[in-house]
């Protein structure tokens, strides 16, 4: 009987899944705590929304030097310091005093942890493969959604059990534990193993997905093109422009939501529900449609889920009930899901090569900036005027934008051709 060969691209891929499932479940879990550290302090939203935005802001902007650090050192050990940090992280926030505390152990350490853990690890899954990127993409970043669902679930339930601080104790040795371990397994590249991408070479089914082995690639050899070659190309901050304005709406729902949710009446366990209910969205969107966007192209799949973000922001501004909500959580979630397994594949389609992880993170700097102010600027505003209207129709016409920037890219296939043929 013979024995069932897995092409070991994907076990990398489910090794990136677990890593940011506790990356990102341990961040989306703040929610959770919003009102423990709000009792415990004393702080208002905004000062309170600012713990996350630190860590946002520092997370992504990070994977500008992560990326790079991983392009030259490989990946695996810069994953491992980032899930080192993020477990030292929970830990140190487990016996804050203060609200400043919290901005050092949890924004400053949460922040330099997933930013040394996110980019290298989706950089690794865009060399294993290059037909179905988005669909590799979409399974690895469905550690996300993932973490959206069950992490803010359990931390809920060791609150009730304990309270916050045993809470971030608990959750710090699981990421220690598991994280290390998956880190382990990655492997940078298939050439380290005698293999090719996809495990076979061969081509891309239309022109909007580019093949490492088109007559494009082949002009200039993809490892050749630089952040800097890349910062001076037009794709590239439309790119940047519209994550930007996506970004500035994206992360409200994750800090702002469940405190909403409380001032419609609603208890506390309805809005862990309804972050939980984000999490499924985004599970289902990252799987689904990083794979339809690979026969369909990702590039125009991308401008579909910032145009239906701003129409759920649209319909938030109706201030649903109950049911409402789940709607709004629902879709909200596919659309950042597909949204997080798009952007990477699709800034891969355009410039692919050994430097791609820093090229990445150069783009998620817009995100850092976006994660800094949305979330920080909501809480302000709830606090001047004890509404989000003005945040949520801001974010809502900063995502149809995002959605015109992205139209107006060129095809990657013939922008790649153009590109590389204009390279001395």
């Amino acid at each position: 009987m013979r024995r069932l060969k897995i092409f070991y691209g994907w076990i990398v891929v489910a090794c990136v899944c677990v890593l940011l499932f506790l990356a990102f479940g341990s961040v989306y879990s703040f929610t959770t705590f919003f009102e423990s550290f709000q009792a415990e302090f004393g702080t208002s939203r905004s000062s309170t929304s600012l713990v996350f935005a630190i860590a946002g802001f520092i997370y992504f902007s990070l994977g500008a030097i992560s990326g790079q650090i991983a392009d030259r050192i490989g990946s695996r050990w810069v994953i491992a310091f980032g899930v080192a940090v993020i477990g030292l992280g929970l830990l140190m926030s487990s016996f804050a005093t203060t609200v400043r505390q919290l901005y050092i152990s949890y924004g400053l350490c949460i922040g330099i942890g997933v930013g040394f853990t996110y980019v290298p690890a989706v950089g690794v899954v865009q060399r294993w493969f290059v037909v179905r990127r988005g669909l590799a993409s979409g399974i690895a970043v469905m550690g996300i959604g993932l973490g959206t669902l069950g992490m803010p679930v359990f931390s809920a339930f060791l609150i009730h059990w304990s309270d916050w601080r045993m809470a971030y104790v608990v959750m710090g040795a699981c990421v220690l534990s598991c994280g290390l371990v998956a880190t382990l397994l990655i492997v940078d590249s298939p050439g380290k193993m005698g293999l090719k991408p996809d495990n076979a070479s061969v081509g891309a089914g239309d022109d909007d997905v580019p093949d490492e082995g088109s007559a494009a690639a082949k002009l200039i050899p993809a490892g050749d093109v630089t952040v800097r070659d890349v910062l001076k190309t037009r794709p590239f901050w439309l790119l940047y422009a519209g994550t930007f304005c996506a970004s500035m709406g994206l992360f409200i729902p994750f800090v702002h939501l469940m405190p909403y949710a409380k001032d419609l009446g609603l208890a506390t366990s309805t809005g862990v529900m309804l972050l939980s209910m984000i999490g499924v969205g985004s599970t289902v969107g990252r799987f689904l449609i990083g794979g339809f966007a690979d026969r369909i192209g990702r590039r125009l799949s991308l401008a579909c889920m910032y145009a239906v973000m701003g129409a759920i922001f649209a319909w938030w501004l109706t201030a649903p009930d109950f049911w409402g909500l789940v709607l709004l959580a629902v879709i909200f979630g596919t659309s950042y899901g597909g949204f997080v397994a798009l952007l990477p594949a699709v800034t891969a389609d355009y410039f692919s090569g050994t430097n791609i992880s820093g090229i990445i993170g150069a783009l998620y700097t817009s995100v850092a900036i976006g994660s800094l102010l949305g979330p920080t600027f909501a809480g302000f505003m709830f606090d001047l005027r004890q509404s989000y209207a003005i945040p949520i129709t801001a974010s809502m016409l900063a995502a149809i934008f995002a959605a015109l920037c992205t139209l107006f890219l060129e095809k990657p296939g013939s922008w790649r051709e153009k590109f590389l043929s204009s390279e001395p």
